[in-house]
């Protein structure tokens, strides 16, 4: 395959789809709008599957790096109802097929193993149109263009390169997380180490959880989750880090203290993140020279698959490309077909996920879910 392949976006699906694609020798750039890999924090842990992210690691030929990132003991989970009681404690012991490492370092070491100058940094996209015959224009925001036979959108929730294939929008799915980190938490905070433990902990209520999860070292990842209109959020000044503190605190506040010091004792400004999902069982019909990966494709509410489904994204593409060096209208039917009920099915699971973690008998249902015991299936 001589055609050169134009991925917008440098997030953990577009750079899989680059290692795959330079796996079988064929070359590729990517278009990033951050101006550098240390533009910004990458974010917490990711659980990468057997069945699904670390096949496409296996497909990237990364498998050996990626075991280097691994953190022992980080697949322990338990669950807690409000007042503190525990309810579902699991111990990680090596044997639950989703080892946990930091979103970071799993993105450095695609980019490492791709030649330099793949990823261009600084190309923020401002508009993209089809020129017919498959090939298409991508206009960056400092005027500069490039043309392509095969453009690729790895470009996220708000993807540019979308609108070529579907009139979709992601919308608001009612619930939102902030976000908080306590540092040093074996002795700073003592009591919040302990009840989060060795790995995740998970806190459902009818409308709201709290999750948090240890990071590398005694860093504590600490996730509050409400489920609350837009309007609801925006009358509070997330400016004002400890008036913001507090008034989330306030929606728990018949809550556990150990449970509650995750938000009060928070070591940094609470980050506000709204969740937005497509329409489940999202799709398109076949454009000539475009296709989607990752959140682009398939976004919905966090459910523990979307870096995983992007990374298989990326590689089942690479692969399909591989596999079709002449026939690149082939290789992304194939891609499509298999990717589009892979997705649909996923949203599905996560919806359910999502409606129990926030339903009356939330912590029930969370541990009859682990325990396979879910009799509201």
């Amino acid at each position: 395959m001589t055609t050169h392949v134009t991925i917008i976006g440098a997030g953990l699906g577009g750079l899989t789809l680059a290692r795959v694609l330079h796996v079988h020798g064929i070359p590729a750039t990517v278009y990033e709008a951050e101006p550098s890999p240390t533009a910004r924090s990458q974010g917490g842990m990711l659980d990468i599957h057997d069945y699904n992210g670390q096949l496409a690691l296996k497909a990237a030929d990364l498998m050996e790096e990626f075991r280097g990132l691994i953190l022992e003991g980080r697949q322990a989970m338990r669950v807690l109802d409000s007042d503190g009681t525990v309810l579902f404690d699991k111990a990680d012991d090596g044997t639950g097929g989703r080892p946990e490492v930091q979103r970071g370092e799993l993105r450095q070491i695609l980019l490492d193993s791709l030649p330099a100058g793949t990823v261009r940094w600084g190309h923020k996209v401002s508009d993209t149109r089809a020129l017919g015959d498959g090939r298409h224009e991508v206009t960056f925001a400092d005027g500069s263009t490039v043309v392509t036979s095969l453009l690729v959108g790895a470009d996220g929730a708000w993807s540019r390169v979308r609108p070529l294939l579907s009139s979709a929008t992601p919308e608001y799915t009612g619930h939102s997380v902030v976000e908080t980190y306590l540092f040093e938490a074996d002795t700073r905070h003592p009591a919040a180490a302990k009840t989060v433990g060795g790995g995740a902990l998970m806190v459902p209520a009818q409308g709201k959880e709290i999750f948090a999860h240890r990071e590398t070292g005694d860093t504590l990842h600490t996730y509050v989750g409400l489920a609350r209109p837009l309007d609801w959020f925006a009358a509070i000044d997330f400016t004002d880090a400890a008036a913001a503190r507090a008034l989330i605190a306030q929606e728990f506040g018949d809550w556990a203290p150990e449970l509650t010091s995750l938000i009060t004792d928070g070591d940094t400004a609470p980050v506000l993140r709204h969740h937005y999902a497509l329409p489940n069982g999202h799709r398109w019909d076949r454009v000539p020279g475009v296709t989607l990966v990752g959140d682009a494709a398939h976004l919905t509410a966090p459910n523990g698959e979307g870096a995983n489904l992007a990374m298989l994204d990326g590689a089942e593409l690479g692969d399909s490309l591989a596999a079709h060096p002449d026939d690149i209208e082939a290789a992304l039917t194939e891609y499509e077909q298999a990717m589009f009920p892979r997705t649909a099915e996923t949203a599905a699971e996560g919806a359910e996920l999502l409606e129990a973690l926030l339903s009356e008998n939330a912590p029930q249902r969370l541990v009859d879910m682990f325990t396979g015991h879910d009799q509201t299936r």
